[in-house]
Order: C-alpha cells, then structure tokens, then sequence
C-alpha cells in the first residue's frame, strides 16, 4: 500500500513541472529529504524517483515559459568554483573507482541546487520551498522525538535506508540544522492547531537529535539555541520553548546518554574521539602532501596505511572540514568556508535591509533562521562526514533566492556594486 500511495503522488505531481518548473523541484527536496520510497517494502523501494524527476525538471527548462535565471551572487561564483574544483580533482584521485562512484552523487545534487537556484522566482514559493525542507526532516523528529520518549532513550533514532540520514549522527545534525527552519514556518502560521503541531514537532525533534546520542550533536545544538535566543526578539518566549526542550531531553534520557556526553570533556579516554583525531591528521597529511586532496571517498584502510598516524586506526573523516580538506586539499576546504561565509554574509545583508520594514520582516526572520541554520550544521558537522548532504544546500538555496526576491522588489537596495552601475529597464 505505502509503494503505491508514493508512487501515485510522485506521478502524479510530475507531470505539472513541465508547466512549472517550481514544482519539480519542490517534488525533488522532498524525496531527496524525506526519502519516502524507503520507508515502502516494494517496488518502490528501489525506484529511481529523484532521478525521473531531476529529468523532468530539466526537460522542463525548456517547455516551460515562466522566467529561469541564475543569479550570479557571489554564494553562486563560489558554488560553481567549488563544483568545478571537486570534479578537477577527481580526475587525479588516490582511489579513482571509489571517486567517480561519490562525484556521480555530488555533482547530482549541485545539478539540482543550480536549477533550483533558476527555477525559484516569487515568495510564493520560496516559502514552499522553506515548508517542503522543514516537514520532510521535522516528520522524522516527530517520530524519533516519541520513540525516544516512549523508549526511555534506550535506543538510538536512525534515519531510511540509503540515505544521508541512515546513520544515527547523521540523523542528528539533519534535525538539529533543521530545527530553525521548523522554528521559522511556526513563526508565519495563523492557525493555533498548526502551531501547537509545530512547536510539539520542534520540542520532539529536539528530543529525537539527542535520542541519536551523537555529541555533537548537542554540542551543535546548544551553540544553535544560545545564538537563537541571544537574536530573539522575544527572549521570554524563545527562552520558555528552549527550557521546555531542554526540561524534556533531561527527564527522558537514560544514565548511558548522560556517560556518553561527558566523555566529550575526557576525549582521551575515548577510542572514538582517538579515532577521528587519527583521521583528521590523515587529512592533513593527504592535503599536505597533494595540492589538489585525495579525491573523493579518500579514507579508505589503503590509504591509511599510507597517510595516518596510526595506520590501523581507521576511521571516516567525522568533520565536514577535514572530510573536504582530505578530499580536495586545503584549496578545496578554502572554497567550501568562503561558500559558508558568502552564504552567511547574504543572510546578514537581507536581515539589515529587511527588519526595520514591517513588510519584509518575513524575509529578515527567514534569513536569521537560515544563519541559525548554518551555525547548527558548521558546529555539528565540526564531528560528522556530511559535507556534500543535500540540506546544507537547501539553506544555501534559501538565502540566494531570497535575495534574487528582494532585488526585484527593491533593486536599488539588494543590488551588488555592479548591479547598481547597470541601466534600469521598465
């Protein structure tokens, strides 16, 4: 029954992003997300779902008449060095079978955040765009914030099958980067039902990303909630939700949670915490001793033997920044930072611009979100391999439309120096 019903929507919805593009994507993020074909026990199980619609959305470049342009903001140039350097550097990789097979997938999801980053035109669906991110993970924490209680925290909360949030770190920094974007679309609803929905989805997501017991995921989290509340307008308010999360997380977790958090403090006791210190010096030696990395999929048991300290001691890179630095040495790592910062940098320039005008306060608190956001996967992902995961890019996405909106609302504020030298047209 669950095959067809996801079979059935997808198809269904297809054939509309030949007249809007928009559709296509949002069809997209929510399959690449949520995954739902690998929640089924049949035939859709495995069914090339995000490939059939990445196809379809493509064709429809070229059927549809509504406006597609990429707007060439400093997020972008970077995105497009940083997609044009990771595929140089794969042709020079130390395991060449293994990085083809990771550039196949990348270079996927860089296609699809470029048509994206085209495709999306008005607020409209922006904001779409923000609910589609923020259910397709939010669903998971739901589910995992209540088995987490209804377990007494005893199991940990994986995610479907095949995906980036198999794993139960994985998980975690998915809902911890997440959590904003919940925060955000509770902050536009009306109705008081939804709301509550989404503030018991926040307050169990929370739950869940702790429910995984990866720490740093806490560690990423409790940064996060101290720069959200520290930005509220409403502190008493964010601060009352932020205890109640915290009150909650406290009270249902085990003792074993609570012994694995404080190993944070004696991480020289912990072989785990040994093993990715081994694997980031075998980052460094591999970018030290080849400009141009690895390539991708480069911390394997051979080259260990080769590169890090401890040969035995393997492990995969557990830190976006030193899975990158590993992967495309210290240029690569350089263009991966300057996309955070351009990325940060364009949601403090729409906050600015915004928050002071009661009619783009939406887009000043959209963009706050989106920065929360970034500090939850930059601080979480300091201890987790998911450099390349489709949700980073989702943000990313966020902020870039948003500013492409606000320059057609407003030109002659949003515009970049060379933008304004430029002749307007009416």
């Amino acid at each position: 029954m669950r095959d067809i019903l996801v079979t059935l929507i997808i198809l269904g919805l297809l054939p509309f992003s030949f007249k809007r593009p928009a559709v296509g994507v949002l069809l997209y993020t929510w399959v690449s997300l949520m995954n739902p074909h690998r929640m089924c026990y049949g035939f859709a199980y495995n069914m090339p779902f995000a490939a059939l619609i990445a196809v379809v959305t493509t064709a429809s470049l070229f059927t549809s008449k509504e406006p597609k342009k990429l707007p060439m903001t400093p997020v972008t140039i970077t995105l497009l060095l940083f997609t044009a350097w990771v595929s140089f550097t794969s042709f020079f990789a130390l395991e060449p079978n293994l990085a083809w097979i990771e550039w196949r997938r990348v270079i996927k999801t860089y296609y699809m955040v470029l048509i994206t980053l085209m495709v999306l035109n008005n607020t409209k669906d922006l904001k779409l765009f923000v609910w589609v991110v923020a259910l397709s993970l939010g669903f998971f924490g739901f589910k995992g914030g209540l088995f987490t209680i209804m377990s007494g925290g005893n199991f940990r909360v994986y995610g479907p099958a095949g995906s980036y949030i198999e794993e139960n770190n994985g998980m975690a920094l998915a809902l911890v980067t997440t959590l904003p974007l919940m925060w955000y679309v509770r902050s536009i609803v009306t109705n008081r039902w939804l709301m509550h929905g989404l503030t018991a989805m926040m307050v169990f997501s929370a739950v869940a990303a702790m429910g995984s017991y990866s720490r740093g995921a806490l560690v990423g989290g409790a940064t996060m909630m101290l720069f959200l509340w520290w930005h509220s307008q409403k502190k008493a308010q964010t601060g009352f939700v932020l205890v109640i999360m915290v009150a909650l997380i406290m009270a249902v977790m085990p003792g074993a949670w609570f012994e694995r958090m404080n190993s944070i403090g004696s991480y020289q006791d912990d072989g785990s915490a040994m093993g990715r210190i081994n694997a980031w010096h075998f980052a460094i030696n591999v970018a030290s001793h080849n400009i141009l990395g690895g390539g991708f999929n480069v911390f394997t048991p051979r080259m260990f033997y080769m590169y890090a300290p401890e040969p035995t001691n393997y492990h995969v890179a557990h830190s976006i920044y030193f899975e990158v630095l590993g992967d495309h040495g210290f240029i690569g790592l350089g263009l991966f930072l300057a996309l955070m910062f351009t990325a940060w940098r364009t949601g403090t320039r729409v906050y600015k611009q915004c928050v002071k005008d009661p009619e783009l306060k939406w887009a000043a608190q959209m963009a706050r979100m989106c920065q929360v956001a970034i500090i939850g996967y930059g601080v979480s992902g300091a201890f987790l391999s998911l450099a390349y995961f489709d949700l980073y890019y989702d943000v990313i996405i966020i902020l870039v439309v948003l500013e492409k909106i606000l320059l057609v609302k407003k030109p002659a504020t949003f515009a970049y120096p060379a933008q304004q030298l430029a002749p307007q047209t009416t």
